[in-house]
């Protein structure tokens, strides 16, 4: 677009010049028609090149400039007088300046060469007399290469300045200049435009434990590897640090988180990454905040992913928004059994969030959690499953003052790892009345590989406060010995696909042998989780697991429905009551929103 417009201003520039002094100039030893007509056409391709320059391709630009040597060759030769001929000739330094800022040394040597020969050659040979000496055209043939010389030497220092040495790609000044170019076309043609903001994980220990040059080494291969992934019209630039900036013409938000995945998993190094789209009358910088607001969040939310910050409100993220507000989310329960008490004794209940859209009713449960993340739903869910989840539990209690009920309750990971979020749970405890010996949140355990800080501080808080913590569906995320042996946990809830392997006439999977003599090694507590048989109770309880939870024993309910689901399950304790299973219902866990089996 700058090339179209700086060449089409020289041509219009060119052309109303030419024909000014041809319409004042006087003589009549040339062919002044020829010489406007030149002026003229100078104009016309002027005005074309400002309409519709921007959608030519590269090489059009090379027969522009071509021409536009040809007219002012035309011009300077067929002029009325010779003084205005030699004027005329001062144009070559145009396609000099032109051709030294838009094309490669080489190119631009060709331009400027051709423009050279011709202005050497036409004065001498101009039809009238008397004839000028070859030496005329020196002059204006040297300042055309001085001029271009110098143009194209500071054109190239000041597009170094937009350039990351190390990299090869678009530093953060040259990314700006980009966007801001991206986003005016954007509004004039009504396309989309995406921005995806990408940082590498624990880059810094790079830096420390290998040295500068290593560092060095990783960023110029993440630059060579995505670069080769992406579109000629894709901006890629390394804006700072280890902090790369794509920016996408054209293209939707899902299309980009696609593109971002894919340039993920192209790398070896852990990545996370923010992703926003531009809407009318966005400034750059709200752009570029917006983005590294969903970079930030992928880093809390446990690095090494891609977080969507859209500034549109999906229907459904509106629709959760109104049910949230006005307390429109059922909040059922499923009691958590003990194996060694009676077989079948409830010890405690997990709160399980229910909720059906009418926006988008085939929604997954990681569809609702995302949702719920990326339009900042998740702190107001949060609360509102935990505190309707321990005013319920506080009546439960009171119908069976005889059980020492636990009340289990997810946690979101961008929750946990905000600063006082301890505090907010203090605050629903004391507001229900709930015991903080008594609840029970968990946290799945991919979540927990975010390791922030503020995080951890949570969890020693909470459990010193009385709180205990469970790892969700262990086993599946990224188990880790030296993680288990620090991290703040107390109970371990092992993930439903394990016990979904335990089948009759077949052993027990090695694996949760493993995990029972770890969790006994660490002191802690196994919940197995999606018991739906009695085989499987069974063979849990051989190999040493105390508590289960699942259809097996009771389906989720209502707080109401579930005090009578209780005096069933205490029946079923008894060996002379024949067990039975209940049909799997429709529910999603709350905030960790687990689908039960």
């Amino acid at each position: 677009m700058v090339m179209a417009r700086t060449t089409g201003a020289f041509y219009v520039m060119g052309g109303v010049l030419g024909l000014l002094i041809t319409a004042i100039a006087p003589g009549d030893q040339g062919n002044r028609p020829l010489v406007g007509s030149a002026a003229a056409v100078a104009l016309v391709l002027g005005s074309t090149l400002l309409a519709w320059g921007p959608r030519l391709p590269h090489s059009a630009h090379h027969v522009y400039l071509a021409t536009a040597t040809v007219l002012v060759t035309i011009a300077v030769h067929s002029f009325p007088n010779t003084t205005g001929a030699i004027s005329l000739s001062a144009f070559y330094v145009f396609i000099a300046c032109d051709a030294a800022m838009f094309f490669t040394w080489s190119q631009a040597s060709a331009h400027i060469g051709f423009a050279l020969a011709l202005c050497l050659w036409v004065l001498p040979v101009r039809p009238a007399p008397p004839g000028l000496p070859w030496w005329t055209g020196l002059i204006p043939a040297g300042v055309t290469v001085g001029v271009g010389v110098v143009v194209g030497v500071l054109t190239r220092m000041a597009s170094e300045a937009d350039i990351d040495v190390l990299t090869g790609l678009l530093n953060s000044r040259g990314f700006d200049r980009v966007l801001g170019t991206a986003i005016q076309q954007a509004a004039r043609n009504d396309h989309g435009l995406a921005l995806v903001l990408v940082d590498l994980d624990r880059f810094q220990k790079v830096n420390d434990h290998l040295g500068h040059r290593a560092g060095d080494a990783v960023l110029q291969r993440v630059a060579d590897t995505w670069s080769k992934l992406l579109a000629a019209d894709h901006h890629l630039a390394r804006y700072g640090g280890d902090a790369f900036a794509l920016l996408l013409p054209n293209t939707t938000e899902q299309a980009a988180i696609l593109l971002t995945e894919q340039l993920r998993a192209a790398v070896t190094v852990g990545c996370s990454a923010g992703v926003t789209s531009w809407q009318p009358g966005e400034s750059g910088s709200l752009l570029i905040s917006r983005a590294d607001v969903g970079l930030y969040r992928a880093k809390q939310a446990g690095r090494n992913r891609t977080v969507l910050e859209s500034a549109r409100q999906l229907p459904l993220a509106v629709e959760l928004r109104e049910a949230i507000d006005c307390g429109a989310l059922d909040v059922h329960y499923q009691p958590i059994v003990s194996l060694t008490e009676g077989g079948g004794k409830a010890v405690g209940v997990e709160a399980l969030l229910r909720w059906s859209s009418s926006a988008q009713p085939e929604v997954t449960t990681e569809g609702l959690i995302r949702v719920a993340e990326e339009y900042d739903l998740i702190a107001d869910l949060d609360e509102l499953v935990l505190r309707r989840a321990c005013t319920d539990a506080v009546r439960l209690q009171e119908t069976f003052d005889q059980l020492d009920l636990t009340l289990n309750v997810n946690v979101s990971g961008l929750e946990l790892a905000e600063t006082g979020y301890a505090d907010r749970v203090a605050d629903i405890l004391a507001g229900t009345g709930w015991p903080a010996e008594q609840l029970v949140l968990e946290v799945t355990e991919s979540e927990l590989a975010a390791e922030s800080q503020t995080a951890v501080t949570n969890l020693h808080t909470l459990r010193d406060r009385g709180v205990r913590i469970a790892i969700d569906d262990f086993g599946t995320g990224y188990s880790s010995l030296s993680r288990l042996a620090t991290l703040p946990s107390d109970i371990l809830k092992v993930d439903q696909s394990f016990v979904a392997a335990i089948r009759s006439g077949s052993p027990a999977p090695p694996l949760l042998g493993v995990i029972a003599a770890l969790s006994s090694a660490l002191d802690l507590q196994v919940i197995a989780e999606g018991v739906e048989t009695e085989y499987q109770a069974a063979v849990l309880t051989e190999l040493g697991f105390a508590l289960a939870q699942g259809y097996h024993y009771s389906d989720s309910h209502p707080v109401s429905e579930l005090i009578s689901d209780l005096d069933a399950t205490e029946e079923r304790a008894d060996p002379s009551v024949t067990d039975t299973a209940t049909a799997p219902g429709d529910s999603v866990e709350a905030n960790g929103w687990v689908p039960l089996p």
